[in-house]
């Protein structure tokens, strides 16, 4: 009666209705219910649609209620909201922060002419100026030993053993971006924001309820980038002080994105794992912004598709017939090579977690290909490698073959890149230029080993053999692929090799359209097309 809806049917409708409720959810986050009657007592008006007199002052001080004293850094006197600027001061470091401290900034909006701490009137919110990082590791000539900078920098570090390395150290935030909401938004009580209630501060002027100005320190914009280690010798260090207004729709949007970094900080990601996503909105517009997130989420739904088709196809895979095995073994080796690249970079979360589970499956397919069985005799493990029947044997003959000619032009080319960058470049260890020598043949000549594959499919005239749903799934993730390699921070040999791949992607299409299909000839599952329409129940009979 009902008929069967597939797994993939299903999730792809999952996805429909989980863009449709982000969307719901946003349009919620960036539309803000006005108050219709501004007569109306639920109404709460805007205390700059008189447009008073203000003045911005900010201070220092050691804890964030000011308890042991502040002091004053910056003024604008006569303060205009629509007017934005940049200020570049230089702030003087207390001893306690010199001595791997804090230092906390308090902003202060009043009414000018008058002390903040003595204003009825004023807004004023506290933002940190200081937070704790591991400092990255200095980089050295392996063959000529470590440059005057470079010791220079060992001799700030702090004595006490190995240990000390690693100790976190308090890093300057080089910038404070404030932003304060212009527009004369009236707001009604019973829609009240909870988002924008933090910021709210109402008093009441005769009849009427009125709340001050809305008030927004940007922490998204405070980037790793930005941040400069602080040592003892540190007495004063520059601080830019930037001002723009913003709409009550981005600051309610820009409040759960801070929120949100927050509280993946929380589960334990690093300041520059929450760097990477701070990047993604601080460094694009809000349009862009969209655009990016419906990517990602196709992003998603390819990522799932081509992963469960690619799983499906290689556990009913029996024989290797067209499939180029030293293909599956040098992809089964690069990607744990490009894996330990990434973490040896401290790459983001968000790039290194998909680039480890990939190596668990390729590593997987290695098992696939090669027939391997684990035997375990107590805690020794026993590899049997299963035999090959003639066609596979035809298949190991051309792929070895083509491995042959990749490997005159490929070996040198390698050896050389390598011996370049030890004498001329610098690294962290001699593990570190180990992992890029060889992730930079990975990333430069990586294409090169997906040839035999290539030539394979040439010898037998046919790509029936191969993974295409998979494969196309993962070739649409390749092309989002170029867009995030713009948006994601990522070492500049993993964004172009995005790119690499799109041409390898092209040349399978071509030989997709060269060697049309054959219907009479096996697939990926063994079966040819006559086979898969015979009826599976018996015949009836008259």
């Amino acid at each position: 009666m009902f008929q069967k809806t597939s797994f993939t049917t299903l999730i792809v409708g999952v996805f429909v209705v989980y863009v449709l409720h982000t969307c719901w959810v946003m349009y919620g986050i960036v539309y803000t219910k006005p108050c219709e009657n501004p007569k109306f007592e639920n109404c709460i008006n805007p205390y700059l649609a008189g447009k008073p007199r203000l003045q911005l002052s900010i201070y220092t001080a050691l804890r964030p209620n000011a308890d042991g004293g502040h002091t004053l850094i910056h003024e604008e006197e006569d303060f205009d909201v629509e007017t934005k600027f940049e200020r570049i001061v230089n702030v003087s470091l207390p001893k306690k922060t010199c001595k791997n401290g804090t230092l906390y900034a308090m902003v202060f909006l009043h009414q000018a002419g008058m002390s903040p701490w003595q204003d009825p009137r004023q807004v004023h919110l506290v933002s940190q100026l200081t937070t704790y990082m591991i400092p990255k590791p200095p980089e050295v000539s392996l063959i000529s030993g470590e440059e005057a900078t470079q010791a220079e920098q060992l001799k700030r570090k702090p004595k006490g053993g190995d240990s000390a390395v690693d100790r976190p150290v308090s890093h300057w935030r080089s910038r404070l971006t404030l932003n304060v909401v212009s527009e004369d938004f009236i707001f009604d009580r019973d829609f009240l924001p909870s988002d924008v209630h933090r910021y709210l501060r109402v008093f009441q002027n005769g009849k009427k309820r009125v709340y001050l100005p809305l008030l927004f320190v940007d922490e998204l914009s405070n980037r790793v980038k930005d941040l400069m280690e602080i040592n003892s010798t540190c007495t004063e260090l520059p601080l830019t002080i930037s001002y723009d207004t913003i709409s009550l729709g981005k600051l309610r949007f820009w409040i759960h994105m801070q929120d949100a970094v927050y509280s993946l900080q929380q589960f334990g990601f690093t300041e520059k794992d929450a760097d990477e996503i701070k990047g993604i909105f601080v460094e694009t517009n809000l349009y862009f912004l969209a655009l990016t997130f419906f990517v990602a989420a196709f992003h998603l739904l390819f990522d799932f598709l081509a992963f469960k088709h690619d799983i499906s196809f290689w556990k009913q895979k029996k024989s290797m017939v067209g499939m180029s095995s030293k293909a599956v073994l040098w992809r089964c080796f690069s990607t744990i090579v490009i894996f330990m690249y990434l973490f040896d970079e401290q790459t983001s979360l968000l790039v290194l977690i998909p680039a480890g589970v990939g190596s668990m499956i390729e590593v997987w397919k290695v098992k696939k290909a090669f027939k391997i069985q684990v035997i375990w005799k107590g805690v020794k493990p026993t590899f049997i490698f299963g035999k090959s029947d003639e066609s596979e044997r035809r298949t190991v003959e051309y792929d070895t073959l083509a491995m042959k000619y990749l490997s005159y032009l490929l070996y040198p080319m390698c050896i050389g890149g390598a011996v370049y960058a030890l004498v001329f470049l610098r690294y962290k260890s001699w593990f570190s230029w180990i992992i890029n020598s060889l992730v930079n043949g990975v990333y430069a000549f990586g294409f090169l080993f997906m040839l035999p594959q290539l030539f394979v499919n040439y010898k037998f005239k046919s790509v029936a053999h191969l993974p295409w749903k998979a494969f196309m799934y993962k070739a649409f993730n390749t092309f989002i692929d170029d867009i995030f390699a713009f948006i994601i921070t990522m070492p500049t040999s993993h964004r172009l090799a995005c790119f690499r791949d799109d041409v390898v992607f092209l040349v399978y299409l071509y030989q997709r359209w060269l060697y049309p299909v054959d219907k009479t000839r096996m697939n990926e599952y063994g079966l040819s097309y006559n086979e898969e329409e015979k009826p599976k129940g018996k015949a009836h009979k008259d």
